[in-house]
């Protein structure tokens, strides 16, 4: 049960984000999420979550710089009276063979994937720890598990969250507060329309259930993650990929 918790998740706009604001606040639960700067999608879920009786609340905020993102934690846990648990989501694409690939590309993908996540997770943690309760679910992907050709900087940064979450996971534990993350395969979304016609066969082919996960999938595990009922899973990674890498 995630009833009356208090979330924050990053990148909420679209995608498993937006699918993870819905899923909470359809279960009850109050949630901001932050977006980087598409306002209409951002309004978009306010206006889709309106049915909900709990609370969401957009907010326009950078994951690059520390400073920035403790204040975003702190506007946050004013609006929404708490902070109960956070979903480390924001993440950005610019894949390209690394040969090929300029150096903006990896800094940018390290900056917004990797120093996010420790942003967000470490302007959140210790008030976590003091309370003695707290749930952190990380978006990481198969990616970081199996490698994708032309992905070498997201994979590092997917690889990266899973390192992250199982070593958080072991300083904070005593205090009640977990740390897991989620790895999802192929998902239907925006990431999956920017894959060229040609290679989507090959990708199908590759997937043991022949489909693409969908977003509500992942954010069902996320919000279980979130629970109570999973008070005792911390440093776990959910792989949800249709059987990818298995």
């Amino acid at each position: 049960m995630v009833s009356g918790k208090k979330i924050l998740v990053t990148g909420g706009s679209r995608g498993i984000g937006r699918a993870t604001v819905l899923a909470l606040a359809k279960a009850g639960a109050d949630v901001a999420f932050t977006y980087h700067s598409n306002t209409a999608a951002a309004e978009a879920v306010c206006q889709e979550a309106e049915e909900a009786s709990a609370r969401v609340l957009a907010l326009q905020a950078e994951a690059e710089q520390f400073e920035k993102t403790k204040e975003t934690v702190e506007h946050v846990r004013q609006m929404l009276g708490g902070l109960d648990g956070v979903v480390l989501n924001a993440g950005i694409t610019r894949d390209r063979p690394l040969v090929m690939m300029p150096e903006e590309s990896w800094d940018e993908v390290m900056t917004t994937n990797l120093k996010g996540t420790f942003n967000y997770a470490r302007a959140a943690i210790y008030d976590m720890v003091r309370q003695r309760s707290g749930r952190i679910v990380c978006v990481s992907s198969v990616s970081g598990l199996v490698g994708v050709p032309g992905q070498t900087n997201y994979a590092a940064t997917k690889a990266g969250q899973i390192g992250f979450v199982k070593s958080l996971s072991k300083e904070v534990a005593a205090y009640g507060v977990t740390v897991n993350a989620v790895a999802p395969g192929f998902i239907e979304t925006d990431i999956w329309e920017s894959i060229p016609e040609s290679k989507r066969e090959g990708i199908m082919n590759s997937i043991p259930q022949k489909r693409l996960g969908k977003a509500e999938e992942v954010a069902a595990a996320i919000r279980f993650l979130l629970s109570e009922e999973a008070a005792y899973i911390t440093g776990s990674v959910l792989v949800i990929d249709g059987g990818l890498s298995s």
